[in-house]
């Protein structure tokens, strides 16, 4: 009986890399053609041979662990390129890729360190044997800014996640409780008019064969209930629809909570229109996403309030501020709010501090304006 073959997996099988971890080993070229210039017995090409199987095993293990298993590869690593350097200039590449696996390292502040640990070994290595500047120079420019841009990257892409399944969380939250509330709203708006709609049935049922006209009027009657009740229920169901500032307040305080970020909201009770309360609901979606990616905050203050004739939102939180580059969603946000005779302002100087502004002349239904 033929035994099935093992296949040999380099990479997780749920890695978000695919193929590219294969083509980063281009940089090895560096390795092997010093290799192939300077090798001039079968000990040189069984030594070079030997670190090169070593370094593989090595880099395919780096995708399979994290943490401190992962330390362990970068400084085998490290290692690796210390012994081979001296013989093998080309080994300054291990550093490199030791320093690129330092992305996955957490906080972004040790990865930095460990960072500067792997320099400084280039660099006394360097000083203690005299290597030549055409090892240490690469070593040392190409480690810091590979392993800077990854650690950078890699914190970014951890933020992205994080933001993605905090917002995965808060809609998966939010159907939840749409759907129980229109259950509950459901049971309540249709539970005492089908029972009427039963009892005026049964009675037209009763009275058809001894007061017909009787029962035409029951009839008439739960046909008019029957047409109410459905009334109700479309504007039940159509009022859960659109942006609503509460929802987006609870959705926003999920995502930033789930990143570390405390949450101070205080809500005047004001009455917004349709538009006004989804260009304010969609300003604080924006807002809140953008701290939760750039801001490195601890802190996020949300107030919504009256002042005369205007209605204004600010956002602001205690992170690094700076002056704000105006993206697609900046822009978006202040044509939101021109629309509708409103204004955007952004000011970085102590942490990040949104200002929205709309007339209040618009946030009042019209029933109440003619009033």
């Amino acid at each position: 009986m033929a035994l099935p073959l093992m296949r040999l997996r380099l990479l997780p099988p749920d890695s978000p890399l695919g193929w590219t971890p294969f083509a980063w080993l281009v940089y090895l070229s560096f390795y092997i053609a010093y290799a192939v210039l300077r090798n001039d017995s079968a000990a040189d090409w069984v030594i070079d041979g030997a670190a090169l199987v070593t370094f593989l095993a090595l880099y395919f293990r780096g995708f399979w662990v994290a943490d401190t298993g992962l330390l362990r590869v970068v400084f085998l690593i490290v290692a690796l390129g210390a012994l081979t350097a001296p013989r093998n200039p080309g080994a300054n590449c291990f550093f490199i890729y030791a320093a690129a696996f330092l992305a996955e390292i957490r906080p972004p502040a040790r990865a930095v360190r460990w960072l500067m640990v792997i320099v400084a070994i280039v660099v006394v290595e360097t000083w203690v044997l005299g290597l030549p500047t055409y090892f240490w120079i690469p070593a040392v420019a190409i480690s810091l800014l590979i392993g800077g841009t990854n650690i950078h990257f890699g914190e970014m892409r951890r933020k992205d996640q994080a933001l993605i399944k905090a917002h995965e969380l808060a809609e998966q939250l939010a159907r939840t409780a749409e759907r129980e509330r229109i259950a509950r709203d459901m049971h309540d708006l249709l539970g005492h008019t089908l029972s009427v709609i039963v009892l005026k049935s049964e009675l037209a049922a009763k009275l058809a064969e001894r007061n017909s006209a009787r029962a035409v009027v029951e009839i008439r009657e739960v046909e008019e209930i029957s047409r109410n009740a459905l009334a109700e229920v479309r504007r039940a169901i159509h009022g859960f629809r659109g942006e609503r500032f509460a929802d987006q307040l609870a959705a926003s305080r999920t995502a930033l909570e789930a990143a570390g970020v405390a949450v101070d909201a205080e809500v005047e009770p004001v009455t917004l229109g349709a538009d006004e309360e989804r260009a304010l609901a969609l300003a604080l979606r924006e807002a809140a996403t953008n701290i939760v990616r750039h801001a490195r905050a601890s802190r996020c203050v949300v107030r919504l309030t009256r002042d005369g004739d205007v209605i204004q939102l600010e956002i602001a939180d205690n992170g690094v501020g700076g002056d704000l580059i105006e993206g697609a969603g900046l822009s978006g946000m202040k044509a939101r709010c021109g629309e509708i005779g409103g204004t955007v302002a952004v000011d970085g100087g102590n942490g990040t501090r949104l200002t929205i502004r709309v007339p209040a002349r618009h946030a009042a239904p019209a029933a109440l304006v003619s009033s």
